[in-house]
């Protein structure tokens, strides 16, 4: 078993995915996305293995089975679980934590945006943690400048070309739930903006987006960097750090929060991104056994570029497949940019 965090003391509480921080916050209490716990683990590989010796299939989202062992292995007590608007296996995760004894707390996103249904499950979520709307509002207001400081960093990445792929990534994927202390999160991100803003504009070959959830793959981001092809866009990750909800109330802000919603609403995001980004292409990834599947027809329809969809299972790096893949994506778009440069110049 890999080296994790000890979050027994009831002072932790575990998430499943991003839900509305600012209560936990407000209620005195550490909030720990256990995704992040996981995919950041000396050997994540075994806690996916630990899950399937207890019990889970092989053929279940490799992150549910690394989110049960996590949970297991760092001893948590309290776990809030997204039951609707999140990965379709969490109940049946939930099950399993509940045997262990772990007290779960259920949390819903109305699939339809519903303005008193959502309304109720951030007000219940109050009630649960022993705080109030408030005081939630309260911690949402402290928190803008650090929500704003990170939109800053993420024009760093498209517009300046000061910020890599992969620090997009990290530093967004972290405002789930901002390492548990916001203030030392913000002490450290004032620190990387100001060695970043020093460095020299480096403008890649082709200007990528990604969308879906967060990579299973470690080294996606730097295998594309290398090939002169920069992420400049990180859908999700991008949502968790509220960048379109700066000046909402909590309510509004986990109302245009995309992510648990329909497709289209996040259509909606990831076209407007794209072209205020001059995107060349489009990274869509979806996890091995997931719902998602479903959906990438319907996106590869939806957006107005070329779409590399990639299947990851287990945490590690590119297998030589994807790795051939992305390889070939990027040849593409890099002889589709010369063709249409060369376009240009014959009508000039």
């Amino acid at each position: 078993m890999p080296e994790l965090p000890d979050l027994s003391d009831p002072s932790y509480l575990g998430m499943t995915t991003t839900i509305p921080v600012e209560v936990v916050l407000a209620a005195g209490l550490v909030p720990v996305d256990l995704n992040n716990v996981f995919i950041t683990a000396l050997d994540p590989q075994s806690l996916v293995r630990q899950a399937e010796l207890a019990g889970y299939p092989r053929n279940c989202c490799g992150w549910i089975r690394g989110l049960y062992s996590t949970a297991r292995a760092c001893g948590v007590r309290r776990i809030i679980a997204v039951t609707e608007g999140d990965c379709s296996q969490t109940h049946a995760m939930v099950d399993t934590w509940q045997v262990l004894g772990i007290e779960v707390i259920p949390f819903a996103y109305p699939y339809d945006r519903d303005e008193e249904l959502l309304r109720r499950q951030i007000q219940r979520l109050c009630v649960s943690l022993g705080t109030s709307w408030e005081a939630a509002e309260e911690v949402r207001e402290a928190l803008a400048p650090l929500r704003r400081r990170l939109a800053y960093l993420d024009q760093l990445t498209w517009r300046e070309h000061k910020v890599t792929g992969q620090e997009n990534h990290l530093w967004q994927v972290q405002s789930s739930d901002f390492n548990g202390d916001p203030v030392s999160f913000a002490r450290q991100l004032e620190e990387f903006l100001a060695q970043a803003e020093a460095r020299e504009p480096a403008p890649p070959a082709l200007r990528l987006g990604y969308a879906g959830v967060p990579p299973i793959f470690t080294d996606l981001y730097d295998f594309l960097e290398a090939r002169g092809a920069r992420v400049l866009f990180n859908e999700t990750q991008r949502q968790f750090t509220m960048a379109d909800s700066l000046d909402a109330d909590l309510l509004t802000q986990y109302r245009r929060y995309t992510y648990p919603y329909s497709l289209f609403d996040r259509l909606r995001d990831i076209n407007r991104q794209a072209e205020l980004r001059s995107l060349d292409g489009l990274i869509h990834y979806v996890q091995s056994f997931c719902f998602r599947h479903i959906q990438d027809s319907l996106l590869k329809d939806s957006v107005a570029m070329p779409v590399l969809t990639l299947e990851g299972d287990a945490p590690g790096p590119l297998d030589a497949r994807t790795a051939l893949r992305l390889e070939a994506f990027a040849e593409s778009l890099a002889a589709r940019k010369r063709r249409a440069r060369g376009e240009a110049r014959g009508r000039g």
